[in-house]
């Protein structure tokens, strides 16, 4: 029987999570093979002798150096995560206050407007950008940080909302009604017991939040034209691809470093995000 089990583990445990975290993991190996690889190997032809494209012997630093030195890679590191994080206030802040009136006030249509304001959120951004380009050149905030900043919300919103609208019912009601009958108002509670409780749901929200606004890609190539204004995702592909010809090593090491930023949220709170949208899920 033990031997039987064991088999079943291996089987059914060990042999798929290990091809799960392969096929996960590969495309990050790829991309710092890349990075560091010489534009010699890189360019090899692959039935040529001792091509190896999974390894290299090599290793260079000249792509990174490339980025930081002949791009403007550091200035759209820094739009890039000063346009996250201020959208991403915008957003938690409203989706809080938000899902805690849908949850918890009662008031006519309450849930209709909850699940109106989710169906907002399906609506394509291709479909929206046209107008909301309309009104960034209106106000005159083209080419500059804020015409993502406040256009980036109109899609986080309705998903921090339905997220938190989850969470803030998963809370028991009798931790708020206790507050309120030892003389605290409703935003004295809200702020003192209902938020601290749904401080996963929050941070479940946020790190959505970020990894959207980081990776965003249509309204950063329509908003801004400068080459110092660009974020990451548009700076790279637009500056590091040339008509036909792909800087597949500087590419490479911007796609990883990029990418780095969000990973690290992710691991820092990877335990809050899944009770967050567990508890999300749950309500």
């Amino acid at each position: 029987m033990i031997e039987g089990a064991r088999w079943r583990k291996w089987v059914f445990f060990y042999v798929p999570m290990a091809l799960f975290l392969l096929f996960l993991l590969f495309p990050f190996y790829w991309m710092v093979i890349t990075s560091v690889r010489p534009d010699g190997e890189l360019y090899r032809p692959w039935n040529s002798t001792n091509y190896n494209p999974f390894w290299t012997w090599n290793p260079t630093w000249v792509h990174v150096r490339y980025l930081f030195e002949e791009t403007l890679f550091a200035s759209w590191l820094w739009n890039t995560t000063f346009i996250a994080l201020a959208s991403t206030a915008i957003s938690l802040v409203c989706g809080v206050f938000a899902g805690y009136a849908l949850s918890r006030l009662n008031f006519p249509f309450a849930g209709s407007l909850g699940t109106a304001i989710f169906i907002t959120y399906l609506v394509p951004q291709t479909l929206l950008f046209i107008p909301l380009a309309e009104i960034i050149r209106n106000y005159r905030l083209g080419d500059t940080p804020w015409s993502l900043i406040l256009t980036y919300p109109t899609f986080l919103i309705p998903f921090c909302t339905w997220i938190m609208m989850g969470y803030f019912k998963a809370v028991p009601k009798e931790l708020e009604e206790c507050a309120r009958i030892d003389g605290a108002s409703r935003w004295q509670a809200m702020l003192y017991i209902v938020i601290p409780v749904a401080i996963p749901g929050i941070l479940s929200a946020g790190i959505f939040a970020f990894t959207l606004s980081w990776n965003e890609f249509i309204y950063a190539l329509v908003f801004l034209s400068s080459p110092a204004q660009k974020t990451v995702p548009v700076g790279v592909t637009s500056e590091l691809i040339r008509g036909d010809v792909f800087y597949w090593g500087p590419l490479m090491a911007g796609a990883l470093l990029g990418s780095i930023p969000v990973a690290i949220a992710y691991s820092f709170f990877v335990e809050h995000y899944v009770a967050g949208l567990t508890g999300s899920v749950k309500g």
